[in-house]
């Protein structure tokens, strides 16, 4: 089964059972929301625990949730520093707006000029604010930086798992 992180259980959160999650996904009014389902991995477990979110709410940088049934410390004492992770069938393509990519669908895709020359393969993906930025390894291993804006990515095809890119003056230097 593939899983994909939604967020990492920083600490727990006074006595009544509350975990401080730090928050890795993008949708997370979904994913916190109360009666969502999650796996919850104890640090260093490779088999999950399913739990369902009781109460959810913002604090400063971490999101407090509860799970159903687990309203006491001593319940939740042992997700600290674990994960919180869903499996692909969770992924709901309608989260996606036109032209919105999930990460694990750009990495390790190839990226190639307009000219079809080979720039490299997308290793990873920087979250700079205004626009992601992705990290092409090219065959020689430089790495180039990529901004994900209109202007260069011309193409994608998850399927092909291709990209291709307007390579203006200085992209690649």
């Amino acid at each position: 089964m593939e899983w994909f992180n939604v967020g990492r259980i920083v600490n727990t959160h006074g006595v009544r059972g509350e975990l401080r999650i730090l928050s890795t996904t993008d949708f997370e009014e979904e994913r916190f929301a109360v009666g969502s389902k999650l796996a919850a991995f104890k640090k260093d477990d490779k088999k999950p625990t399913w739990v369902t979110i009781a109460s959810s709410r913002r604090h400063k940088n971490f999101i407090l949730v509860t799970f159903e049934g687990m309203e006491n410390i001593n319940l939740v004492e042992p997700f600290k520093e674990g994960l919180l992770k869903i499996t692909m069938d969770q992924l709901e393509e309608d989260e996606l707006d036109e032209n919105e990519y999930y990460h694990f669908e750009i990495k390790d895709c190839e990226v190639f000029s307009e000219e079809g020359e080979l720039v490299g393969v997308v290793t990873d993906i920087l979250e700079t604010g205004a626009n992601d930025v992705w990290e092409v390894k090219a065959s020689g291993g430089k790495k180039h930086y990529i901004p994900y804006i209109e202007d260069i990515v011309k193409e994608i095809d998850v399927e092909e798992k291709k990209i291709i890119i307007h390579v203006m003056e200085g992209l690649l230097e």
